[in-house]
């Protein structure tokens, strides 16, 4: 099968021109053959508007962000048209964006599509604090799930979760033997990004297909100036890059074989060889020792 990321440059609450960039982007992985498609992290809206914000400064751009107002159903109608387009074209669709929430704020929120049907959904776990993303989102509680395909078992994680071992060998004790990973992911941090896709491939014996931004933007209540080369991967279980963006190109994409993956699980069974019972141990061996005494 043939999976594919495209590398949009997200403007902040661009909503039309964003779903637009995406739409193009989904026709033509579409006509490359790729029956996967994965797109970057907020890819709607990217980190428009306000959140939590005790002094009462605005975001960059003086948008206030009402988490139940217009800017999510906006995002909510552009997530729903690319599903149906997606549909349409007999492709699964991956991408996180504005997810709603009981606790007030949204939540970044990846989401897989099949048949226009949401098939798998995951609120982000790790919010990136450096940027004030835990401001304005409500962080999820719960580890991905890993659901059945046609190309196999897939599951998912969204950018910062990446750092995060505890909850990236939750996809891996599933069987997952893809993984979609949206990101935005600054090319100040870009050999970070490249060593932990290809790591977490190589530690979950899967293929992961990450799909990052392109562009500019103004990140965080506190403005960065960040710039982003794409540099979307599809690395297979044995860490080698099968495809790498380069700035300006919408669609990276390659060819996926699952036969890899039970061939390498076989060979080395990490699962089967795994001490879940002494890691657990040593975790409330270690809360016990952070217990104060008396």
């Amino acid at each position: 099968m043939r999976a594919a990321c495209i590398q949009i440059d997200i403007r902040r609450g661009d909503v039309p021109g964003n779903l637009q960039q995406a739409l193009e982007g989904l026709e033509l992985a579409a006509n490359e053959g790729a029956q996967l498609v994965v797109l970057p992290e907020m890819w709607p809206t990217s980190f428009a508007g306000k959140g939590r914000d005790d002094s009462g400064g605005s975001s960059p751009g003086g948008q206030e962000f009402d988490p139940w107002g217009t800017l999510l159903a906006a995002s909510e109608s552009a997530v729903e048209a690319l599903a149906q387009r997606a549909a349409e074209l007999d492709v699964w669709v991956a991408g996180s964006a504005l997810g709603r929430s009981a606790a007030g704020l949204p939540t970044n929120r990846l989401q897989i599509f099949s048949g226009g049907r949401e098939v798998m959904g995951y609120d982000k776990v790790h919010l990136f604090s450096p940027t004030a993303e835990d401001l304005s989102f409500s962080a999820g509680m719960m580890p991905p799930k890993t659901i059945a395909s046609p190309f196999g078992r897939i599951s998912g994680s969204i950018c910062y979760d990446l750092r995060f071992p505890e909850l990236m060998s939750e996809p891996a004790q599933d069987g997952a033997e893809l993984l979609v990973v949206p990101a935005q992911w600054p090319d100040t941090r870009i050999s970070h990004w490249r060593t932990l896709v290809l790591g977490r491939a190589v530690e979950g014996q899967c293929f992961v297909i990450a799909a990052n931004r392109s562009g500019k933007d103004q990140v965080g209540r506190k403005p960065l100036d960040l710039t982003f080369s794409g540099c979307s991967i599809i690395a297979d279980p044995h860490g080698n890059v099968l495809a790498e963006g380069r700035q300006g190109q919408l669609v990276v994409s390659a060819e996926i074989d699952l036969e890899v993956v039970k061939k390498i699980r076989r060979r080395v069974p990490v699962q089967r060889d795994a001490r879940r019972d002494l890691y657990a141990s040593w975790n409330e061996t270690r809360l016990k020792r952070s217990e104060p005494e008396g």
